[in-house]
């Protein structure tokens, strides 16, 4: 389990930038160590351990990139046409046995070996047949056309997957191609997940005419999983200080994250910052984002603690910037930076200066071509219809006062975000 000081997470600024909090996160959170290995039809989303050198070049042998017809370097027609006789069939899994003879072609298909001193392929669509029965080539095709060099893909020892990858399908086909079977791979971080509030009821059980059905929980867990995490359902704490603490301290050892949702706030009724404090330390901070900037770190026997807003909208934005980065960290993966997509805004919005906020947006073309963003058309960071009925997040950063219509913007596709 991850084994922080109390003091790791401290900072003495009045207001935490996202940039200042996911920095805080990834310097200073202790990878997790444990390892093992997995199938590789069980490695997506998985942190890699090892870097992966390639075992064999890709492609392993040179081959032709197209069906068609192969020939050697000394008979590429320059100026005219020239028709030849064939000599030989090759298909994909066939053995080139002997090299073409002078003046000859042979019929090749897409990825079958070439014949030796053949360098050149030509596409069946550009040749012809002649009334004897000759392949007929045209002029002007380069050297080396339509033929794909053993190693030109990655060369043989070439280190092709790096430790700290967070394993995706492109990933463990490459692995695949090499012949691999497996990969070793950080364990599972293991992700303590709760709620608190008198005013939630799980899904299933009786609600109160004064409660709401829990839904940021569900949502948490379904984002840790996409993130390849092993997740703990605790349910909701109720509003009290001792059973709050008690449940955190039972957890805390057995966990590599303890994430809550709900209560950090400063209301006399938001308990999770006494519960803390009482079996830990907390550095409560407020982040200079919207909507989320009610957000708790702290330490609980060595296990890092994050506290998350209530308001369903604000724990998403917070879980993406905050807990998604300490995943990583946990895991040992490499940074994987959101780099907003650069497009139209089609609406009107103020701010504040000296803070992030994300606007929730859809996507639309508009008359010329282009992408532009229209905004959700309610305020509020408790609205889930605004991330059910829209495409993503505009990112506005803390410089930005004011957007305009045909303003450029940032944009963050939620297909993006895990």
């Amino acid at each position: 389990m991850a084994q922080l000081s109390d003091d790791c997470f401290a900072f003495g600024g009045p207001m935490m930038s996202v940039d200042e909090a996911v920095g805080l996160i990834t310097t200073r959170v202790n990878a997790i160590v444990d390892l093992e290995a997995v199938a590789l039809v069980d490695a997506d989303g998985r942190v890699l351990a090892r870097d992966v050198a390639a075992p064999l070049p890709l492609p392993p042998f040179t081959n032709s990139a197209v069906d068609g017809y192969a020939l050697r370097n000394a008979d590429l027609p320059e100026s005219a046409a020239r028709a030849f006789p064939l000599d030989g069939r090759i298909q994909a899994g066939g053995v080139a046995q002997a090299p073409i003879r002078p003046g000859h072609t042979a019929r090749i298909f897409t990825g079958a070996p070439m014949p030796p001193d053949a360098d050149t392929v030509f596409m069946q669509e550009d040749v012809r047949i002649d009334e004897s029965g000759r392949i007929v080539l045209p002029p002007g095709l380069k050297r080396g056309a339509n033929v794909r060099p053993a190693g030109e893909d990655i060369p043989q020892g070439h280190v092709a997957l790096r430790a700290g990858q967070r394993l995706r399908p492109q990933h463990v086909a490459l692995a695949a191609a090499f012949g691999l079977t497996g990969l070793e791979v950080v364990r599972r971080i293991r992700v303590a997940v709760f709620s608190t509030g008198d005013e939630l009821a799980s899904p299933g059980e009786p609600r109160s005419a004064s409660q709401l059905f829990d839904s940021n929980r569900f949502m948490l867990m379904a984002m840790l999983r996409r993130l390849g995490c092993d997740v703990s359902d605790l349910g909701i704490l109720r509003d009290e200080r001792t059973s709050l603490a008690n449940g955190l301290k039972q957890v805390a050892g057995h966990h590599d994250l303890i994430l809550t949702t709900g209560g950090v706030s400063t209301g006399e009724e938001d308990h999770v910052k006494a519960a803390v404090e009482s079996i830990g330390s907390l550095v409560l901070w407020r982040m200079a984002i919207k909507p989320g900037r009610p957000v708790a770190m702290g330490i609980i026997g060595g296990t890092p603690l994050i506290g998350l807003p209530g308001n369903p909208v604000a724990s998403f934005v917070t879980f993406v910037h905050v807990v998604r980065p300490t995943v990583l960290a946990l895991a040992g993966g490499l940074p994987e930076p959101l780099t907003p997509i650069p497009l139209r805004a089609a609406f009107t919005y103020r701010k504040k200066a000296g803070r992030r906020e994300y606007v929730r947006a859809s996507l639309r073309r508009a008359q010329d071509g282009a992408l532009e963003a229209i905004k959700f058309p309610r305020e509020g960071a408790g609205l889930l219809s605004s991330l059910v009925e829209t495409d993503g997040l505009v990112e506005l950063g803390e410089d930005i006062t004011n957007v305009e219509p045909g303003q450029d913007v940032g944009f963050l596709s939620y297909a993006g975000l895990l």
